[in-house]
């Protein structure tokens, strides 16, 4: 994918040589330059990898989400139903027949 685009790498700038003309670049700034290219250019490279792995992790998550069936909560039915039992139960035991008058 990446490397499609990217035409250089680290090493190929790092082994990179400049023929010398009569009133060519200073050698030396050069070579300072293409240093902090090649820093820029190992940072992008180990934060490309971080993504990639990160955004393989993340699909594998979402893949594994949708292959897991929907719980659905089927039990809040007999359960609600289960306390409003217990809440009648508890009136008539509290306020006996009076209640229902």
């Amino acid at each position: 994918m990446l490397s499609d685009k990217i035409k250089l790498t680290s090493k190929e700038i790092l082994e990179k040589e400049f023929k010398s003309g009569m009133r060519g670049y200073k050698a030396e700034d050069v070579d300072k330059f293409l240093d902090v290219v090649i820093k820029d250019y190992e940072t992008f490279y180990h934060e490309y990898d971080l993504l990639m792995q990160e955004n393989a992790r993340l699909k594998r998550q979402v893949e594994e989400a949708g292959k897991k069936p929907q719980q659905t909560n089927t039990n809040s039915g007999s359960t609600n139903f289960d306390i409003l039992r217990r809440l009648s139960n508890l009136e008539k035991h509290v306020f006996g027949s009076k209640l229902y008058d």
